[in-house]
């Protein structure tokens, strides 16, 4: 939708019919702040238009970005099924040389199965490309216009120089262009998930540190995050990460690891950290209540994995409402966005 609103036409392509009937009307099956209203303009414009057909957005495309979920398998691992078969569906569609472009979060190496995806199906050349994203939900559109960088993964001066056309738009007052290998494309998005992550399972520990020795953690976070070489971003302690990200991205680094012989010492401390952390406050509810909390009803503000978002993939509120459910309380929980995709969720989870 950014790349429509900069003047470029856009197809997307998706298998789910209700989520592009929705697009097509203008209307976002996910909530993100300012979604609908670049939609509407740009489809009104004619720059944008949405399809349940691979092989007319492959024609009418000279590049083609694919950006499907890659969600975690049984071992940790990122699941490449889905850009596996994207990538031979459109393979099989073009009708001439393409650039492709992969902005979905993927292990070092999917580049080279993509490749080898395109020369064993296409019968036209065609470019790979690594790009992952960078986006932040409910500032999605902000980090796509404005971005701190944008990070290219190139085996051409060609593709470098595509990639740059592309974004041009969005580097008017600063080039932010980080061309590199594929390979190290595809490990940044790995390592500056698993840095952000370190950063709220250590505040984490800390906090309950704090907690033992009588020490402020406000104070304490403060104090570190004055440092310039720290800063104060990601230092709020809490229940612990969530979303479709930061779990994921630690557990699939932590597996590339894994596979090249190296110990995740790090990434499995800080998922470990944060899978607990989440558990923390259960000692202290039973300290207050006891063990069982029959006739207690209890109040839940926000169950989305952050605010101002619907998403409630791996949110901590998730596993707090279970527990006190579990120990017999009443729960009334309230989300001003996230309400349908949690009651979902509960019922998945038998709640």
């Amino acid at each position: 939708t950014c790349l429509a609103e900069m003047g470029n036409h856009v197809t997307i392509a998706d298998i789910n019919e209700k989520s592009i009937q929705k697009l097509s009307a203008g209307k976002a099956h996910y909530y993100e702040p300012g979604i609908e209203e670049l939609l509407a303009r740009n489809i009104k414009e004619g720059r944008l238009k949405f399809t349940t057909s691979t092989a007319q957005m492959v024609r009418e495309a000279r590049v083609i970005f694919l950006a499907v979920g890659t969600p975690q398998a049984e071992d940790g691992s990122a699941d490449l099924r889905y850009i596996e078969a994207a990538a031979r569906d459109v393979a099989l569609a073009m009708d001439g040389p393409r650039s492709i472009v992969i902005k979905s979060t993927v292990p070092v190496g999917t580049n080279k199965k993509v490749a080898k995806i395109m020369k064993d199906h296409a019968r036209f050349p065609a470019e790979v490309i690594s790009n992952p994203e960078f986006l932040k939900e409910v500032a999605a559109i902000d980090d796509f216009m404005s971005p701190d960088r944008v990070v290219v993964g190139v085996r051409t001066t060609e593709a470098a120089e595509l990639m740059r056309a592309i974004y041009s738009p969005f580097m008017r007052i600063r080039d932010r262009l980080l061309v590199m290998d594929p390979e190290s494309a595809e490990m940044t998005k790995y390592a500056a998930n698993t840095m952000l992550a370190t950063r709220i399972s250590l505040m984490n520990e800390i906090a309950r540190i704090c907690q033992a020795v009588g020490a402020d953690i406000d104070h304490v976070r403060k104090g570190v995050g004055s440092d310039e070489r720290i800063g104060p971003k990601f230092l709020f302690p809490g229940l612990g990460y969530g979303g479709s990200c930061f779990p994921k991205d630690v557990r699939a680094l932590a597996h590339i690891a894994q596979v090249h012989g190296i110990p995740p010492h790090i990434a499995n401390a800080v998922d470990e950290v944060n899978s607990a952390q989440r558990y923390f406050f259960l000692p202290v509810i039973e300290k207050i209540f006891g063990s069982s909390l029959e006739g207690k009803r209890f109040a839940i503000w926000g169950l989305s994995f952050k605010p101002r978002t619907d998403d409630v993939r791996e949110a901590p509120a998730l596993d707090v409402v279970r527990e006190l459910v579990e120990m017999g309380a009443e729960v009334f929980a309230f989300d001003p966005e996230a309400g349908e995709t949690a009651v979902a969720a509960f019922n998945a989870m038998g709640i």
